[in-house]
């Protein structure tokens, strides 16, 4: 599938596993949520933007409650697929769910640094806007409260102006 967007996740879970599909829980139903917001149901993000991951095995289960953080030879490990997926899509948007996608393309402190801003980037040799998003997590409160309401917001309405995703939407309607 060729898309102009590519949308860049930590790991999947253990539920993706199994119905082999990313963002199929509860992480996926708020953040298809956001993308309905700006014009793109979730079935037609599905078709018409590409996912993948930074890492692409579960990482397991944390003991304090979640999914694991992939480490850095995890990542390491990983790192040749999603090089190998940009070269070959040459997305003209990116969009890095969550501080440890983030983290693969630019430097920053914290997420109120990057979501809600829009970068030109070298991604993997590809020139490309780069429009951070905070991870939707269920364990996360960071999207639901101030300032990453509002910094959520921004960053959904520069994808919703963005060639891109108006070329995606476009190619929505027109399918049946």
């Amino acid at each position: 599938m060729f898309s102009p967007v590519l949308l860049v996740g930590q790991a999947p879970g253990d539920k993706e596993i199994v119905v082999r599909k990313p963002f199929a829980w509860t992480a996926g139903k708020t953040m298809f949520k956001w993308f309905q917001s700006i014009g793109l149901e979730e079935e037609a993000f599905r078709s018409g933007v590409y996912m993948a991951a930074v890492c692409r095995c579960f990482p397991g289960k944390n003991p304090k409650g979640g999914d694991r953080v992939p480490g850095p030879e995890e990542i390491a490990n990983c790192s040749s697929w999603l090089q190998k997926e940009v070269e070959l899509l040459q997305p003209e948007l990116v969009l890095p769910v969550g501080k440890l996608a983030i983290a693969q393309l630019t430097a920053f402190d914290k997420l109120v640094d990057v979501v809600g801003a829009k970068f030109r980037l070298d991604v993997h040799g590809v020139e490309a806007d780069v429009i951070p998003l905070p991870h939707p997590s269920g364990a996360s409160t960071w999207h639901r409260m101030e300032p990453g309401k509002t910094l959520l917001g921004k960053a959904l309405g520069r994808i919703q102006r963005h060639p891109a995703w108006k070329r995606v939407l476009a190619s929505a309607r027109r399918s049946p």
